[in-house]
């Protein structure tokens, strides 16, 4: 009798393509049909921080335009080397705010797990960009201690599953620590902070959504997309299944110098977003971690920018214009509820009575 090998289960489409990825700056140039002089002012850069894009993404730029606001989120450039007053590598203090290995608690009701600390692709203004997760890797038993934490404490409502990027790590993982938080009887939700379902839509999958909705947890995902052609046919398609899946679909993104700082792009972005049916969420300023400054829009800018989106469109399009500050107990959000309205700041005026004449 002739035994039998296991069968080999096939490798999901996503993790092909990941595995695929452009992981230096001299073939996405190539690519992109762009100079190779653009190389060397980049080379420092990546070496401290590496190039990862997935092709898919790459196919969304311009090619042979320097500018294209989707390459400037990915490529090295020579400015990441300059040291830049009040620019760090935790700008947001986290490790300060590990309750555990890789297990943030920050706000009330809430709390933060690095599911992953891999990426599918490297945003040159990521905050986490120098965080260290190989002390954040709570596999095997770190689980066991992060869930005998949540279940200790019942004023927690909701865990956010962050990283790197959560949903790198592999759906059998995934499904196991859903099924781990579910048992905890006062948790409610189970958000997902997550990059891939825009940059490799290929990851929203029947086996994504079999653990992210195949438990008692409200399932919420936030995606992250900065520009309006960020969102291909593919994207789109990939959205559409989470929200008939049940899934709630947010959007956040950042305010990038060059990229999406101007009122036409972020329009467009909050109006994209809706046509698939997630709201834009946040907007949040750049957090200023080391190697990023030159990505920065100013405060006052910022302000002005939501205050003439929200002249332009309807409230529930007008994502909340947001800062995180460390040690605070939840984030600053700067418009538009700090915007006022035109007619709130006009002068009032004394109604004129017209009394009838006496004849």
């Amino acid at each position: 009798m002739i035994a039998r090998s296991p069968a080999v289960r096939p490798i999901p489409d996503w993790q092909r393509e990941l595995r695929r990825a452009v992981a230096t700056t001299g073939e996405l140039l190539e690519l992109l049909r762009l100079d190779p002089a653009l190389l060397p002012a980049g080379i420092g850069a990546g070496r401290d921080f590496p190039l990862r894009v997935p092709r898919g993404f790459v196919a969304r730029m311009r090619p042979g335009d320097p500018r294209d606001p989707l390459l400037l989120q990915v490529l090295p450039r020579g400015e990441e080397l300059l040291a830049v007053p009040g620019f760090g590598p935790d700008p947001l203090q986290e490790t300060r705010q590990s309750a555990l290995p890789g297990l943030i608690h920050k706000y009330q009701g809430r709390v933060l797990l690095i599911a992953s600390g891999a990426c599918a692709v490297h945003c040159r203004y990521c905050f986490r960009r120098h965080f260290p997760y190989g002390d954040h890797q709570p596999w095997g038993e770190g689980w066991g201690e992060a869930i005998r934490y949540l279940a200790g404490d019942p004023s927690l409502r909701e865990v956010i599953l962050s990283g790197g990027d959560p949903l790198t790590a592999s759906d059998a993982r995934l499904a196991a620590l859903a099924g781990a938080l579910a048992a905890v009887p006062h948790l409610e939700r189970l958000r997902v902070h997550s990059r891939l379902p825009v940059v490799l839509p290929e990851r929203v999958d029947e086996g994504l959504l079999s653990w992210l909705t195949g438990t008692r947890l409200r399932p919420v995902m936030v995606i992250h997309a900065n520009h309006p052609r960020e969102l291909d046919d593919a994207v789109r398609a990939a959205l559409t299944r989470l929200r008939r899946a049940g899934v709630t679909v947010l959007n956040q993104a950042v305010l990038l110098a060059g990229v999406n700082d101007d009122v036409a792009t972020l329009r467009q972005l909050s109006e994209a977003l809706f046509a698939t049916g997630v709201l834009p969420y946040y907007l949040h300023l750049l957090d200023p971690v080391a190697g990023a400054a030159h990505f920065t829009v100013s405060e006052k800018r910022a302000r002005r920018l939501a205050a003439r989106l929200a002249a332009e469109l309807p409230g529930y399009l007008v994502p909340r214009l947001a800062r995180e500050v460390p040690g605070a107990s939840a984030k600053e959000v700067l418009a538009p509820a700090a915007t006022r309205s035109r007619s709130s700041t006009m002068r009032r005026v004394k109604p004129q009575i017209t009394r009838p004449s006496k004849r």
